[in-house]
């Protein structure tokens, strides 16, 4: 029996993360690399290098795939539709994947099938943007490019119209938004299958620090049941109505009126999932991998009552390896998952779960683990 080849684009931590939840079936992974020192080239042993915005490097690569999927959702929506067109099946596919790849189509999308989501519209120049203002509750005003943010990059909160100018030196279309005043971040992660068949991880608390994600806390403590229940339904909705395949990320806010709201979306694993490697009966990875596939998906319920995952960025301590001794004694429990990056200031190099039955202790075991990797807290 030949097992399948999944093609992976892009070379960094989700696709090493993935790759490593398919070696236990015996999957094949073809990676498309940016470099030969990215992420996951360090572990893939069928890697390409090139680039994932030439057609035919992407023809090329997909040659010998059974399907395609991605850690990243910068693949030109077209190239996409070239590749189905070839006969390669492509998931998530190209209908789908553009509500994650453009914020303005995403928006338009969830406003017609009827999901909530912050006060928005397309705006042309900063004068717009102030009568955008006006329309609401006034300045401030969240802006972002409708293309090619992450991580904070690529988004503006802006006070005055004065301020508006730097989003549109881009030169794509800026999406306006009310700056909505949440009690917290949130995100539903659910994962669904050609056929399908779907499943919904517990909700979570995603807590970020200057725009990039700091800790995640699986379930979201205090959630209301109901609330958490309806995060869920709706992220399984948006992937149904969407033809999603593979892991859906929908991040949340939790508004101090009791509602929640659609903030951004992922179609591929994400960091707010993390938890899952360690958390979950199934992690996000090896169901993104059975989706893709499509396989009988997994069970997605926790292990335990409470697990925490914190990000273990770079700092001015590049050697992380030294902190295991501490870290491991201190904590057998621990699960140490690194990425093989470079260390450098504020990037994210890995990341630590921890589990338990009391959140206080599970939250101050990842923290200090996390601190002590980066150097921040010595003893």
């Amino acid at each position: 029996m030949t097992f399948p080849v999944v093609g992976m684009v892009g070379g960094g931590q989700l696709a090493r993360m993935t790759h490593e939840a398919g070696i236990p079936l015996g999957i094949r992974f073809k990676l498309l690399s940016d470099t030969p020192q990215d992420s996951a080239a360090q572990v893939v042993g069928d890697v390409v290098v090139g680039d994932y915005r030439d057609l035919d490097t992407l023809r090329a690569f997909a040659r010998g795939c059974d399907v395609i999927t991605f850690d990243h959702e910068h693949v030109p929506t077209e190239h996409l539709r070239a590749l189905e067109a070839d006969g390669i099946p492509v998931r998530p596919g190209p209908e789908a994947l553009v509500h994650a790849q453009d914020k303005g189509v995403m928006r338009a999308r969830l406003d017609a099938i009827g999901v909530p989501c912050p006060r928005h519209r397309i705006v042309t120049d900063p004068a717009d943007v102030a009568a955008f203002a006006a329309e609401g509750d006034g300045f401030p005003v969240v802006l972002k490019t409708v293309r090619g943010g992450y991580d904070g990059k690529g988004v503006w909160v802006v006070d005055s119209a004065e301020e508006a100018a730097e989003p549109f030196r881009a030169g794509v279309p800026v999406l306006a938004e009310e700056k909505v005043d949440f009690v917290r971040e949130l995100a539903a992660n659910v994962v669904r299958s050609p056929h399908g068949q779907a499943v919904a991880y517990p909700v979570v608390e995603s807590q970020q620090v200057n725009g990039v994600c700091d800790t995640v806390i699986a379930p979201a403590p205090g959630l209301d049941a109901d609330l958490a229940l309806r995060a869920e339904e709706m992220a399984l909705n948006i992937a149904k109505e969407l033809g999603v395949v593979g892991h859906l990320a929908v991040e949340l806010f939790q508004t101090r009126d009791g509602r929640i709201l659609v903030n951004e979306l992922a179609m591929r694993p994400h960091n707010s999932g993390h938890w899952t490697m360690d958390g979950a009966i199934t992690s996000q990875f090896a169901n993104h991998v059975r989706a893709v596939l499509d396989l009988p998906l997994g069970d997605p319920r926790p292990r335990a009552p409470w697990t925490v995952m914190v990000n273990v960025l770079g700092g001015d301590y590049p050697d992380m390896y030294s902190a295991y001794l501490h870290c491991m004694a201190r904590d057998p429990q621990l699960k140490i998952h690194m990425y093989g990056k470079d260390v450098k200031p504020g990037r994210k190099v890995g990341h630590v779960n921890t589990y338990g039955d009391d959140l206080d202790d599970v939250l101050e075991r990842a923290r200090h683990a996390a601190g002590y990797l980066r150097g921040t807290i010595t003893e």
